[in-house]
């Protein structure tokens, strides 16, 4: 390893595949293990967590006590230690042998921590999950030059404390988004894409809210597509708009408010969501529902094959470890294992009686429910819920472009509601905007929804893929024809 790769890797800090310390410690062999059963890493012996370099010892003895601590793991792995100038830098690669252990217990690295696991976990983990990781994968559909949201990084440096002076290919390949052919990987995606509507449409977030506490009624709708980031920040904002905000005079010279449920809590909740949802499962998005009195947000996946539910909120196992390191840079996870407990201490120490109820049985799907109790129901104020309603259907009727339910039906056969809850909702605003213009192209389509020509023409193929509409002539003069079902 060159100066100049140990000098991005320091300033990058201490992730997935990256481990400081200060002086040898025993703890050494754990990271070590944790490396050979996860991906692999570098472990830097003399540098302290905040990335100060302090320099170690590098004798032939204190190279000789490193090289007896590697040869504990079993089985045996053939590791690289290097010594450039104060330090002692060890490479350990990818175990073809899991699971790996040691004499102090089984390891994985979870997120830039290493923890222990017993070694059943381990191998029933990999017997039903298997060694592919959504996260290093390349995606075909997503190019580099074109799709690559340089604003995202830069905000995501920003949130992460990390210098823009390393150059972007180096930060991106040391992320794991990026490969070193500039190919750009799934987690590359979720994070910096300019599109992810078009390159992976199934890691969106939808948020609905729903009149009264059954789903009968929608008020509003918002599919969040952009990276990650954008949509936990823009699930949590649509909570905030349609629940209710308290203002109680204190005495003091500002008054309190109030909401209806805590922020970390449902933040806490929507970052789960999206960090631990099986990105295999592509029929499903993230789903945020506000009700009168709940707010309900489910994944696709339940709990992690191989973990046990004895120890749920109290360990981490996260599905997806790439993302949960990235989020933790960014500052939207903190310990690993912490989240279910903060949620409840949110709940608990909330000034409005609430309750929390958390669903992790099926396979498929897992929960996290929010509850009003009775009382906070009764003294909610109409006024407050009229002003919402209305708020509500005006954002509705902008979203749908004006769709008429009736006549939806009759042109296209098939309910409004379930259409969109197929397709979504800018496809079926796509829809009625070919049956108000036969004419219209994707430009227009795009300009009018406030997306890319890209997303607008993929919408065309998903429609046309469902036989709902077809082009009649050339793509220059031609139309568009609707396809009654």
């Amino acid at each position: 390893m060159t100066k100049e790769q140990i000098k991005n890797l320091i300033l990058t800090g201490e992730g997935y595949h990256t481990e400081f310390k200060q002086t040898l410690e025993k703890t050494l062999i754990e990271e070590v293990c944790a490396f050979a059963n996860s991906s692999g890493g570098y472990i830097l012996l003399g540098v302290a967590d905040d990335g100060a370099i302090k320099g170690i010892d590098t004798s032939n003895r204190n190279r000789s006590k490193v090289q007896d601590i590697l040869g504990k793991l079993e089985p045996k792995l053939n590791t690289t230690v290097e010594v450039k100038e104060n330090l002692i830098v060890i490479h350990v690669p990818e175990g073809n042998e899991k699971p790996y252990g040691c004499s102090r217990g089984f390891f994985m690295r979870v997120g830039a921590n290493s923890q222990k696991m017993t070694r059943n976990e381990i191998l029933n983990f990999y017997k039903k999950e298997g060694r592919v990781r959504f996260g290093e994968l390349i995606n075909d559909k997503a190019n580099f030059k074109k799709d690559f949201d340089s604003k995202a990084f830069k905000r995501f440096l920003k949130l992460s404390n990390i210098s823009s002076s390393i150059k972007r290919e180096i930060l991106l390949q040391n992320f794991d988004c990026l490969t070193p052919d500039k190919q750009l990987t799934n987690l590359g995606v979720l994070f910096f894409s300019k599109d992810i509507d078009f390159v992976m449409n199934y890691a969106r977030v939808d948020c609905i809210l729903f009149k009264g506490t059954e789903k009968f009624k929608i008020l509003d709708r918002k599919q969040y597509m952009g990276n990650i980031i954008e949509n936990i920040e823009g699930a949590l904002a649509f909570v905030q708009r349609h629940t209710n905000l308290e203002y109680v005079i204190t005495g003091k010279p500002r008054r309190e408010e109030i909401p209806d449920y805590p922020e970390p809590a449902i933040r806490e909740a929507i970052v789960n969501a999206v960090c631990h949802r099986d990105y295999f499962i592509k029929e499903v998005p993230v789903v945020v529902e506000v009700f009168s009195n709940r707010v309900e947000i489910r994944n696709p996946g339940g709990l992690p094959k191989g973990f046990n539910p004895k120890n749920f909120g109290t360990q981490s196992f996260p599905r997806n470890l790439l993302i949960a390191s990235m989020l933790h840079r960014a500052n939207y996870i903190e310990q690993a294992g912490t989240g279910i407990n903060r949620m409840k201490k949110a709940v608990k120490n909330h000034k409005k009686k609430l309750s929390m109820k958390i669903n992790y049985g099926d396979d498929s799907l897992f929960y996290s429910v929010l509850f009003k109790k009775k009382e906070e129901l009764i003294k909610t104020k109409t006024e407050n819920s009229e002003k919402i309603i209305k708020s509500t259907n005006k954002s509705t009727a902008q979203d749908t472009c004006g769709v008429n339910v009736n006549e939806f039906r009759s042109i296209f056969g098939v309910n409004v509601n379930e259409f969109r809850s197929i397709f979504g909702v800018n496809i079926l605003n796509t829809a009625w905007l070919i049956h108000k213009n036969p004419s219209i192209n994707a430009q227009e389509i795009a300009e009018k929804l406030s997306v890319t020509k890209r997303s607008a023409e993929n919408y065309l193929s998903k429609l046309k893929e469902a036989k709902y509409i077809k082009r009649v002539g050339s793509d220059k003069t031609g139309h568009w024809q609707v396809i009654k079902k």
